[in-house]
């Protein structure tokens, strides 16, 4: 082990992925004065980033005022991030010459395939006199980048630290040695690892950078960190305090307490997909929009990333869906007034005999089994097992149709409804949500022809405060609800048969009609 080992801390820079780079100033003072007193090195707080279209929080931006307050009040060593991709040498005299004397490295984030031009951009940092140390992604990766390995000379009189970042949390300690070997064959450069916990083990893989003779080591509080999270520093801290290490424990256990809330509110950590994705080096971006933005299921994540991981678009084809004409059609969604009137809609559908119902989810089917009407079901994400658990192979009779090719959670079908089941040729109303149920089931009545669209079950969310899951599906239906009207109101008449809050549906009472 290096004696020299500096530690960095990069929780506000990476824990940011889950806040948006906004942090509690409460918190962040806890971990400024926790850091203080812990034996770490360096702290890398946030990035600096040219104004852009999306919103990015405080430590996305990482403003004056805030180094200057991190400035009087820290003791440590401070580094901020620029990312390369969207930093040009042009750009640093409005991203670092104001923070001069407030950080002591920037870091910088560098796909190996722009090391050429990375390296330009490090020569321009470092004439501005600050520490520059290459955070270079995609470690797994890096045997597809053709001489990338042999340009590391050249970072001799640059770069103050080459951190090989195992951007997927895919490798394997025997990885480790293997690279490490090659880049101290290189360069000269002190060398640091910064891993992901995809595969829990952020902290050998780590250790074993650490036995090779690396320099630097990363690690995050709680494991905060892109995706499936980081070392824990916590972990890391306790483990070097058993090689000798002093470690104020209560000060430590301080700042676990400050940051706890944000564990519990956003749950990062290792899941089933971020294995799969780091075991086969797919980008967590997507990954963790898919666990942590939408209520996709882990089983269609798991089959998206199968499909990924085996370089097909999806996993399975069907015949393209040929629609029957009808002058009517229901669509019937989740929502507990399909139950609370459900006497009521039978009565209605009983009256009439030729309208199509499409079921956008499978959550009430079993009480509509009788029903003679032709029966259509979407599926999308984990409606097939939610099909499966509500009518067994017996009481299936009907169509499921699936999104047109390709999925982007790829396809899942039941077992009994494989001879039965089709998928649209294209969604002709909206270029969005292409994934819901909704826009299959709207796609399917503009493809029948309709000329009335009754809808039912689409209650809408009461109370101010929603889930994130309510919120997303509610914002959703709104669009699409919305875009339907605005194209086709004029053509169909979309009413909804029974108490809704969206205010693009026209609502009727279904006993006015019975």
């Amino acid at each position: 082990m290096n004696s020299k080992l500096k530690i960095l801390d990069c929780t506000l820079r990476d824990g940011g992925y889950y806040t948006n780079w906004d942090f509690d100033t409460n918190v962040v003072d806890a971990y400024i004065q926790a850091m203080n007193n812990l034996p770490i090195d360096y702290l890398e707080v946030g990035y600096r980033n040219i104004p852009s279209k999306e919103y990015l929080g405080k430590f996305g931006y990482t403003p004056i005022s805030v180094l200057q307050h991190l400035r009087s009040t820290c003791s440590k060593k401070i580094v901020v991030m620029l990312d390369e991709k969207n930093t040009l040498p042009t750009d640093l005299d409005y991203l670092l010459c104001p923070i001069l004397g407030l950080a002591d490295m920037v870091r910088i984030a560098i796909d190996p395939k722009n090391f050429d031009r990375a390296l330009v951009l490090a020569k321009a940092v470092k004439t501005m006199g600050f520490e520059v140390g290459f955070n270079t992604m995609y470690m797994s990766k890096w045997h597809e980048y053709n001489g990338f390995l042999d340009k590391l000379n050249l970072l001799d009189s640059v770069a103050d630290l080459f951190c090989m970042v195992d951007s997927f949390g895919g490798v394997s300690p025997q990885d480790i040695k293997e690279i490490y070997g090659i880049v101290k064959s290189k360069t000269t450069c002190p060398i640091g690892f910064h891993g992901h916990n995809n595969l829990q083990m952020g902290l050998i893989n780590t250790l074993t950078a650490m036995e090779c003779g690396a320099d630097y080591v990363d690690a995050t509080i709680l494991g905060m960190g892109r995706g499936a999270g980081n070392l824990n520093m916590e972990l890391l801290l306790t483990y070097l305090n058993k090689e000798g290490l002093e470690v104020d424990f209560n000060v430590l256990g301080d700042v676990i307490t400050a940051f706890q809330p944000l564990l519990d509110q956003y749950k990062w950590g290792s899941n089933l997909p971020y294995m799969i994705s780091g075991a086969n080096s797919i980008p967590q971006k997507g990954v963790m929009e898919w666990v942590s933005n939408r209520a996709y299921s882990f089983n269609s994540i798991v089959r998206a990333l199968d499909n990924k991981r085996n370089k097909v678009e999806d996993n399975a084809r069907y015949p393209q869906f040929q629609p029957v004409e009808a002058d009517e059609v229901m669509v019937v969604g989740g929502g507990n007034s399909s139950i609370a009137h459900l006497e009521a809609i039978k009565e209605f559908i009983l009256h009439h005999p030729l309208m199509p119902i499409i079921f956008v989810t499978a959550r009430h089917v079993a009480h509509f089994k009788e029903i003679a009407n032709l029966k259509y079901y979407c599926l999308v994400g984990n409606e097939a097992k939610r099909m499966m658990k509500n009518l067994k192979a017996e009481e299936y009779e009907g169509t499921c149709i699936l999104p047109p090719y390709p999925r982007m959670m790829g396809t899942e079908v039941p077992i009994y409804a494989a001879g039965s089941t089709f998928e649209l040729q294209e969604i002709t109303f909206t270029d969005h949500y292409s994934d819901s149920c909704t826009t299959l089931a709207l796609s399917m009545a503009l493809g029948m022809k309709a000329s009335n669209v009754y809808v039912v079950g689409y209650d809408g969310y009461k109370g101010e405060i929603l889930s994130e899951k309510e919120m997303d599906l509610s914002n959703e239906n709104r669009f699409l609800f919305e875009t339907f009207q605005k194209e086709y109101g004029d053509k169909v008449n979309l009413v909804s048969l029974t108490p809704s809050l969206y205010k693009s549906l026209k609502v009727e009472s279904i006993y006015q009609n019975l």
